[in-house]
């Protein structure tokens, strides 16, 4: 088959497509997937250019999130059969090979049936994007009804997500964006309050919007100065939850506290890398709620580019050049 592999750390010249053997079912409850689609994550890039999970592994083969075609079954596998069309997030980040691939292999308990009504670049786009809403929002930040919440960058692949998962559940959105086409797509998902970064202070947006109070969560996915000023802009008692790593400084803990504040951090992929079978049932699961929402039209995700697998380094190349609107799918054919 043919497979994208990262045959070192490095920029996107060690993304080299390959030959290489078609993956054998590594245990009776595996599936091997036909892949259609792969969808392209900023981790990605990440762990291409420091494959901090797996640096004794290389070449590895990228690509969290996938879709495509049962081809064969392991013996004790009773969820699915040859045929179905299915969709996860699995692999690419560890012991298991990601999606940049005409195949690929799973357990069956970490695989979701495909939104009947979504294609299977759509159905690639949404997995680690649902999943990392799902987790900040409804988990970490137990958002209600009625509440308020600010998105950053809520034109992004996981904000436009992020957007309308906040609107299913009833609560009043502000986002930031940088431009006016940004700020249409947020609105018509939902947006009542929307916030240039570049030219207006998202603090004082924030704060005039809620008249004085705060936002109740704010979901950060920018990281940096961002999330830091992120606390001045949610509400005493309120809950800032971060995508990134960002270093604080003792004066930036002593404003959380003193403002009572509740910080969180979200990294969907834990449950892979720290193999806990358990809590990636658990998400699929929630996987499986992004499907009857597709379904349902309350959910949509905006892919704005499908290139062919041998286009990964584009793919890449493009998110690394930031200002991504939606997302971007890889095609296998």
């Amino acid at each position: 088959m043919k497979a994208i592999l990262a045959i070192a750390p490095g920029n996107t010249d060690v993304l080299q497509l390959r030959d290489i053997p078609k993956p054998a079912l590594p245990s009776p409850h595996h599936l091997r997937v036909k892949l259609v689609a792969a969808g392209v994550n900023p981790i990605d890039t990440k762990l291409r250019a420091k494959p901090v999970y797996f640096p004794d592994k290389l070449p590895a083969i990228l690509g969290c999130d996938g879709a495509g075609v049962v081809e064969a079954v392991g013996e004790k596998v009773t969820r699915f059969a040859v045929g179905d069309e299915v969709f996860f997030c699995n692999g690419g980040c560890g012991d298991e090979p990601g999606n940049y691939a005409e195949y690929t292999t799973l357990h069956a308990d970490h695989c979701a049936k495909k939104p009947v009504n979504t294609s299977f670049a759509e159905s690639a786009a949404l997995p680690l994007v649902f999943i990392t809403a799902y987790e900040t929002l409804a988990e970490r930040a137990n958002l209600q009804t009625g509440q308020t919440v600010l998105i950053h960058a809520a034109a992004g692949g996981v904000g436009q997500v992020a957007l309308q998962l906040a609107h299913h559940l009833g609560a009043h959105i502000a986002v930031t964006v940088s431009d006016e086409h940004k700020a249409d797509i947020a609105r018509k998902l939902g947006a009542e309050k929307i916030i240039n970064y570049k030219t207006q202070d998202f603090v004082q947006e924030t704060l005039d919007w809620t008249q004085g109070r705060g936002a109740d969560v704010v979901f950060d996915t920018v990281g940096g100065e961002t999330y830091i000023r992120s606390m001045n802009a949610a509400c005493v008692y309120g809950k800032v939850v971060s995508l990134l790593s960002t270093p604080l400084s003792l004066a930036d803990t002593q404003l959380a506290r003193l403002r009572n504040l509740s910080l969180g951090y979200e990294l969907m992929l834990t449950p892979q890398v720290m193999g806990r079978h358990d809590e990636r049932v658990r998400q699929r699961e929630i996987l499986e709620q992004g499907a009857a929402l597709m379904e349902a039209g309350k959910l949509t995700v905006q892919v704005t580019h499908q290139l062919p697998l041998q286009q990964a380094a584009e793919a890449h190349r493009l998110i690394e050049a930031g200002g991504m609107v939606g997302k971007i799918v890889l095609t296998m054919g």
